[in-house]
């Protein structure tokens, strides 16, 4: 039956970390001005990146296996927030920067 699912006994990993992925993502969608979204999702990507690693490393999975693990994921994350970084341009990184700590700047007056 584990055979069944590509991710073999963490399926639960995997959904776990899609919604780790999927509602940020969302936020940040409808959130924030459309040329700050790129290097939001790049960060994103990014971060869960390391969070899929740390857990791959804590769980001490293989890294050469026939199934999908969780180097894999972190991998295609990686390789995602790559792909959204190059997309963006460098303004729009100072610019998101500028954007969150405006805004905490304001909250902590």
């Amino acid at each position: 039956m584990a055979r069944m699912f590509l991710f073999g006994r963490n399926f639960g990993t995997l959904i776990a970390l899609s919604f780790a992925v999927a509602l940020p993502a969302f936020f940040i969608v409808y959130s924030l001005e459309q040329h700050l979204v790129l290097p939001a999702l790049s960060v994103l990507f990014f971060g869960t990146a390391a969070l899929a690693a740390i857990m791959a490393f804590s769980i001490k999975a293989k890294k050469n296996t026939e199934t999908l693990n969780l180097w894999d994921i972190a991998g295609g994350l990686v390789i995602t927030g790559c792909a959204a970084s190059v997309m963006g341009e460098p303004e729009q990184v100072a610019q998101l920067f500028e954007h969150l700590f405006e805004r905490r700047a304001y909250e902590g007056r």
